[in-house]
């Protein structure tokens, strides 16, 4: 097992996977790490479907395009979920509020299942399992994938987690450096903020144009800004309307 350190700190996204599968051994540390999950209340707002069937994680990649789920061995999809408190609240005869209905409600799943996603990644990751976290779970088709695991009303798809032994171990990936994460006590919005933020852009374009592997002249500004205008199509606010997020406040 990897160290702490070695753990958080060489974690890369894998997209190719080999086809041995995972130890069950390895997958019941992974689902312990995730049931003992912090939540908030503990309340614990969040399920995950574990898919394996090929041909289940085969229609969820045509309707993603992600090609790593249908080559990993595991892909755990996260979900916010207030369909089990319902479910209990109703049998006790409890008036449940509509707390899946404010901007609150939506968070504290979404953080819920994204800590949990977390747990499975390190928990993963310290076994030497690769990981990969596909937000397009949640985007592509989010009411043909909820239909495809059989999700109830009251839980919508936050993240899905691609898990398999790895089959490539790419380049370490530049991060912001922590004067731009870590602020003391105050945001530090000073006049080198910019500086440093276009010095970590031209360290973007220099590994994107020189890692091994699949190359490209992508900036890290201009790429992320064009994930966000398409990311303007995805109309996730009716997508978790129908799940019964109907936001109100």
């Amino acid at each position: 097992m990897k160290t702490v350190k070695d753990t958080l700190l060489e974690r890369r996204s894998i997209r190719r996977y080999e086809r041995e599968p995972i130890p069950q051994d390895t997958m019941n540390f992974i689902y312990e790490a995730i049931r003992n999950t912090p939540t908030s209340y503990n309340g614990q707002q969040f399920s995950v479907i574990d898919v394996t069937d090929q041909t289940l994680k085969e229609k969820i990649y045509e309707l993603t395009q992600q090609k790593q789920i249908k080559t990993c061995n595991h892909f755990l999809v996260f979900c916010a979920d207030f369909h089990k408190i319902r479910v209990i609240s109703d049998a006790k005869s409890i008036t449940m509020p509509e707390f899946q209905k404010t901007l609150d409600g939506i968070l504290v799943g979404s953080i819920d299942a994204s800590l949990a996603m977390m747990s499975a990644l390190t928990a993963a990751e310290s076994e030497g399992i690769g990981t990969c976290c596909i937000g397009y779970t949640r985007t592509a088709a989010p009411e043909a994938v909820s239909r495809l695991l059989g999700l109830p009303q009251d839980t919508f798809i936050v993240c899905g987690l691609a898990i398999g032994v790895p089959r490539e171990m790419p380049d370490l990936k530049p991060k912001q450096p922590l004067s731009l994460i870590i602020h003391s006590n105050t945001y530090n919005n000073d006049d080198n903020l910019c500086d440093e933020l276009l010095e970590y852009d031209k360290e973007i374009s220099v590994y994107n144009a020189s890692r091994s592997g699949t190359k490209s002249d992508n900036d890290w500004a201009s790429h992320i800004v064009d994930y966000y205008r398409m990311a303007m199509s995805y109309q996730m606010l009716a997508a978790v309307r129908r799940r019964g997020f109907d936001v109100e406040s």
